[in-house]
């Protein structure tokens, strides 16, 4: 399994964890925001492997949107959830069928 799948796996199950609902609110309040910024490096890193190693980069460029817009309520939590599922998906798809 390449670095770019492992980090697909495990922002996009962080992104997961944000989208619970009060949950994910409270892990972001809690933290003043922060929780964003290191969501927002994570996805910026999990960009620039996946770009290097050729796999697909559209849950890493909507991870980078949700981190920038997510401060909005209920709408951060319909981003999570599909930044989520992008990077999920993305995790678990053979590699050669986005060359």
């Amino acid at each position: 399994m390449s670095n770019a799948r492992v980090m697909r796996w495990v922002s996009g199950g962080l992104e997961l964890l944000l989208a619970i609902p009060f949950l994910g609110g409270l892990i972001v309040l809690s933290t003043v925001y922060v929780a964003l910024g290191i969501m927002l490096v994570l996805h910026i890193l999990t960009l620039i492997m996946s770009r290097d190693e050729s796999e697909p980069v559209y849950g890493s460029v909507m991870g980078i949107i949700t981190s920038v817009l997510a401060w909005i309520p209920f709408l951060g939590w319909l981003l999570h959830l599909v930044t989520a599922i992008l990077l999920l998906v993305s995790a678990s798809s053979r590699k050669g069928r986005y060359r």
